[in-house]
């Protein structure tokens, strides 16, 4: 093991960026080979570095990159916005708001049947676990669409459905606290605790449309490549770095700069730019995450509630998410009438929980308090570092299913020509056959 304590606190950092960058890359080469996704290979490589295994990164590395998780969620909230172009959003919005809602109800209710009527536990913990259910990662989805260049109807649907997903559960979170709120205050609810988060964010949407008319004026065609790149990453840190000083998640602010910045005209080539860019930091953000795992928590009888423990509550939670979301979709896109791939496998790709979900479950457990408060916490942190595991993988399976890898596009469509070509042939044996009986009657 190395010793980190005899370095300066520079030569600590520099060193644990180094080893965090080339041992998450080496774990592509062995996950590679097992067909799995990259965002896998950095989470088992963050667990591997970490204390509860090989002990190599100490602490201090994750405490001093506290502001990574807000930068890499601002890269990828920028990338999302990408795929709301005006036209897309008036073909397709109302239903992807409709999907959005079925799978994000599902599971706040399916997990609230679990909590509250199944394993008997208190309601402010039941409410905010179950508005936590509803929350769903965008950066692995999108680390796995890039990495394997998917496109088509099913890429943008889900695109879209997981935007949509965490503005739905900011808004169950901010009512879920105010019934807690008013539990603990006998009954009476503030409606500030309501109505704060949501101007909050509203605010924040502003805002960020705001960046994205900023960006759009520095961003010309006669401006080089690097210059493109210098700007929109001064405006991108700038509006992530006010979004932490009112203590503001920069994912819908920053949705909302890239959606304003596309619809305005600007081209594809900045977007290309920053997905080049980003990478490391994406990986080091993963990484990080995997460090953070704490299997122990579950394991520890002092944490339990009342007489179930945190292991049963954080296995079936983990369960009952992953049927409810798929549940959900499911339903969502067969109300709305999408096709039988996008209702099939929608949910596969809606298991990642992180990064939202992990911020507002430390909101949530201080609102909780006590140890019905650090239960939260370690629930949410455990499963969302296991959904973080699973989730690319079968969002990766729900891509290539559905067709949406290139390769599958091309082999899709060779299937079809080659049933349309056998069903041409049968029709004109029918009909050879025909015309032999017609001979054979007369």
């Amino acid at each position: 093991m190395m010793h980190f304590e005899t370095l300066t606190p520079d030569s600590r950092a520099i060193i644990c960026i180094s080893i965090v960058l080339l041992s998450g890359f080496l774990m592509t080469r062995i996950t590679k080979l097992l067909s799995l996704p990259n965002v896998t290979a950095y989470i088992i490589t963050g667990i591997l570095l970490g204390p509860y295994v090989f002990n190599i990164i100490p602490s201090t590395f994750v405490s001093g990159t506290g502001f990574l998780p807000d930068i890499a969620l601002s890269f990828i909230a920028f990338s999302t916005g990408e795929h709301f172009r005006l036209e897309a959003l008036k073909k397709s919005g109302v239903k992807t708001l409709i999907i959005t809602l079925f799978e994000t109800a599902a599971a706040f209710l399916l997990v609230f049947i679990l909590s509250r009527f199944v394993l008997r536990l208190d309601l402010p913990f039941s409410l905010v676990l179950s508005a936590l259910a509803t929350a769903t990662a965008p950066a692995s989805t999108m680390m796995t669409i890039r990495q394997t260049k998917a496109s088509g109807d099913f890429v943008e649907t889900l695109l879209q459905v997981v935007a949509l997903d965490d503005v739905v559960a900011l808004l169950m979170f901010s009512g879920a606290v105010a019934i807690c709120e008013a539990v603990s205050n006998n009954g009476s609810i503030q409606v500030m605790e309501i109505i704060l988060p949501i101007i909050e964010n509203i605010v924040a949407l502003i805002g960020g449309a705001a960046f994205g008319f900023l960006l759009k004026a520095f961003i010309h065609e006669r401006r080089t490549k690097d210059n493109r790149l210098i700007v929109s990453l001064a405006i991108i840190f700038g509006f992530c770095g006010i979004c932490t000083i009112f203590d503001i998640s920069p994912l819908l602010g920053c949705m909302a700069m890239s959606t304003v910045y596309i619809n305005l005209g600007g081209d594809e080539k900045l977007f290309k730019q920053l997905n080049y860019f980003s990478p490391p930091i994406l990986l080091m953000f993963f990484v990080r995450s995997g460090l953070n795992f704490n299997l122990d928590a579950l394991f520890d009888n002092s944490n339990a509630i009342g007489s179930t423990s945190l292991f049963v509550i954080g296995v079936l939670y983990f369960i009952v998410r992953i049927i409810s979301k798929y549940v959900g979709a499911f339903l969502g896109c067969k109300v709305t009438g999408k096709s039988h791939i996008v209702c099939k496998y929608l949910g596969f790709a809606l298991f990642p929980q992180a990064g939202v979900a992990i911020g507002l479950a430390a909101l949530g457990a201080r609102i909780i308090g006590g140890s019905s408060g650090m239960a939260l916490n370690t629930v949410i942190m455990t499963s969302s570092i296991l959904y973080e595991l699973v989730g690319p993988v079968a969002a990766k399976t729900a891509l290539q299913l559905s067709g949406s890898f290139p390769q599958s596009r091309v082999s899709i469509r060779n299937e079809a020509e080659s049933r349309k070509i056998s069903e041409e042939e049968n029709a004109f044996d029918d009909a050879i056959k025909q015309q032999e009986r017609n001979y054979n009657q007369h």
